[in-house]
């Protein structure tokens, strides 16, 4: 009997030991690895799941928290800000350092342009490249690509249904109108602006308005408008997504030589934006959208 016990007791103890040798299990809803995303930079593979990402895009930084991989973030360039609590660097998305990026040890970059992928592929670090989407598919793609990259598919695919589903809801509230009303879109105080080509563009057409910007004699998808051009146009809404940077508001606008009488100034169409809403193509579009939608509708 004790030779029995004795026995048991041994195979209790290397089933408790192999257990704390094995590898941990594969949290419930994350993909099997290897996976191999689409970017614009190419196919990318990766073997293990990431446990270090470098984000070099705010945009890129607002997914990767949307679908859950917030814990797996290292570090973040100078300009991620959002969620609260990012861990913000000096790293810069605009002007890339391979070494200073390589000094974190990712297992994954995401970046805006490929000016650092080829460094860092070098050193076996695998790099995914998202530039701006020129509509909200795109959108849609990266987040479930990123997603995928980083073993929340799941999740992923639940944030962007429930993106679709808001914008749906706020796509009803657009009402059908005889002749859209125009709208300027600014990006600065110098008069650049967004085509109807462009991701903002869309989300412009999406909630019934006109672009001033599709009528240019500019062959650039992001123009720079005159004064002069802008008051001869004199758009029903002006967007101001340059609040932040440029200390821009209804005030400043109303102030401009000859936009007092604009109908957008008159009628208080002059909407005031948060600069990062107003330039990523994250989850947050919605807030865009909710915000361009209750300012042309009410």
């Amino acid at each position: 009997m004790k030779r029995r016990i004795t026995s048991l007791l041994a195979l209790s103890l290397f089933a408790l030991a192999a257990v704390a040798i094995a590898p941990p299990p594969v949290a419930a809803g994350q993909d099997d690895f290897p996976v191999t995303v689409k970017a614009d930079n190419g196919k990318v593979r990766l073997d293990a799941q990431p446990e270090r990402i470098v984000s070099l895009s705010p945009t890129a930084t607002e997914m990767l928290f949307a679908v859950g991989a917030g814990d797996q973030v290292e570090a973040v360039d100078d300009q991620s800000d959002y969620p609260a609590g990012v861990p913000t660097t000096d790293l810069s998305g605009f002007e890339p350092n391979p070494e200073a990026i390589a000094g974190y040890d990712p297992d994954l970059v995401v970046a805006t342009d490929d000016a650092v992928a080829d460094a860092l592929n070098r050193v076996d670090v695998p790099v995914i490249v998202f530039d701006a989407p020129a509509r909200l598919k795109g959108a849609y793609v990266q987040i479930r690509q990123l997603g995928k990259a980083t073993g929340h598919s799941e999740e992923a695919t639940e944030v962007v249904t429930e993106m679709k589903d808001e914008i749906t809801s706020l796509l009803d509230q657009v009402p059908d109108r005889d002749a859209p009303p125009t709208a300027y879109w600014e990006l600065d105080d110098q008069y650049f602006s967004v085509t109807s080509k462009t991701f903002i563009g869309q989300v412009l057409s999406l909630a019934g308005l006109a672009n001033i910007a599709d009528e240019a004699d500019d062959q650039s998808d992001y123009p720079q408008l005159s004064s002069e051009y802008i008051v001869d146009s004199d758009p029903d809404y002006i967007f101001l997504a340059d609040t932040e940077c440029c200390a821009q508001s209804p005030e400043t606008v109303a102030d401009r030589p000859g936009w007092g009488d604009l109908v957008a100034v008159q009628n208080d169409g002059v909407v005031a934006l948060n600069d990062d809403v107003a330039s990523r193509w994250g989850p947050r579009v919605v807030e865009l959208f909710q915000i361009i939608v209750e300012a042309t509708t009410t």
